[in-house]
């Protein structure tokens, strides 16, 4: 095999993000449903027989040294793989976004070398190389959405209804480590629990991440269970869920605030993903009935029109109407 294109690599939101705990390490302890949207990079990978690694922009400029370069790099290093590549990256995904498009680029680049390189490497393997780059990216190598504890590397997959969402990114980004410094970030005062999974992470102490067990951390601190059907999602949605970033990134970055606002005004709900500044809103059938059409796009939708919904968006902010993807589209590449 001599070339891979047309790689997706595609973004993730946050239906709700609550922070437990702290490791003593400094990392934050997360819950999180993590969902996988169509709004994507591209990626290209042409080999090279002379070992070198070099990234092609077909956009705008990237970091010299970005995570996609790093991914090749380990696996490489870590296989011991004498063959290089030219990787293309038609970047798409808003950078700064809280989305997840450099770790999604990452994985998509594990996964994509491993075949062109004739590696075979099985995902267990893949797994544990991903979370060295980056907490994100086992959830992107993992093909489906999740249910995500720890600090990002415990997966439950799970299934969820189509959704529909409104995506707004604002011109400003804002800095990981600021949100998770500030003074305003607050910690759940319960473990959110979905039916037929255990909960990891400790409530009762959030400065620890001692060997008690689960059980015992999480007794009379603990939510009901919640299904993930549609009930449930709207549950996590509207009742229980919520984002612990979004007051400190709304004070730290007043777009934020302004996206929201706009997103509440038009769709009747808002909230931000991850650490931000993307915001989302849920777009329900009766408003996408506006672009109905028996001919075109699924369930007679015409998804060529729907931008229209969030027409009209400050100067350098970027936004889409995306749906929920049923699985990864590299879901089963590694097995």
């Amino acid at each position: 095999m001599q070339a891979i294109y047309d790689v997706p690599a595609p973004a993730k939101l946050n239906l709700f993000l609550h922070v437990v705990g702290k490791r003593p390490d400094g990392y934050h302890l997360l819950q999180s449903i993590f969902a996988l949207i169509d709004w994507t990079d591209t990626l290209h990978f042409e080999r090279r027989s002379d070992g070198r690694l070099q990234r092609h922009d077909e956009g705008d400029a990237l970091p010299e040294d970005d995570l996609c370069l790093r991914a090749a790099r380990a696996l490489q290093q870590q296989s011991g793989c004498t063959l290089g590549a030219d990787i293309h990256i038609e970047k798409r995904l808003p950078a700064g976004a809280g989305m997840g498009g450099g770790s999604s680029d990452a994985a998509s680049t594990l996964l994509a070398l491993n075949r062109l390189w004739g590696l075979n490497w099985p995902l267990s393997r893949l797994l544990p190389l991903g979370l060295s780059l980056g907490a994100d990216v086992p959830f992107f190598l993992g093909g489906s959405h999740a249910f995500v504890e720890g600090i990002g590397e415990i997966l439950h997959p799970i299934e969820l209804p189509e959704m529909t969402f409104a995506v707004v990114k604002p011109a400003a980004s804002i800095p990981t480590q600021k949100i998770f410094s500030s003074p305003l970030l607050a910690m759940s005062n319960s473990v959110a629990i979905v039916a037929g999974f255990p909960a990891h992470n400790s409530s009762d102490d959030k400065t620890s991440s001692d060997s008690r067990s689960a059980e015992s951390e999480d007794a009379g601190a603990v939510t009901s269970a919640v299904s993930l059907d549609a009930e449930g999602v709207e549950k996590f949605l509207n009742g229980f869920g919520r984002n612990d970033l979004q007051k400190p990134a709304e004070d730290f970055c007043p777009e934020v605030v302004q996206a929201l606002e706009l997103l509440e005004s038009r769709f009747g709900n808002s909230r931000m993903t991850g650490s931000g500044s993307a915001v989302f809103a849920r777009v329900d059938a009766a408003t996408l009935d506006t672009f109905n059409n028996p001919e075109v796009g699924k369930n007679g939708i015409d998804y060529r029109e729907k931008n229209q919904l969030i027409s009209g968006l400050p100067t350098h902010w970027s936004g889409r109407i995306c749906r929920s993807l049923n699985r990864h589209p590299l879901q089963g590449w590694a097995e």
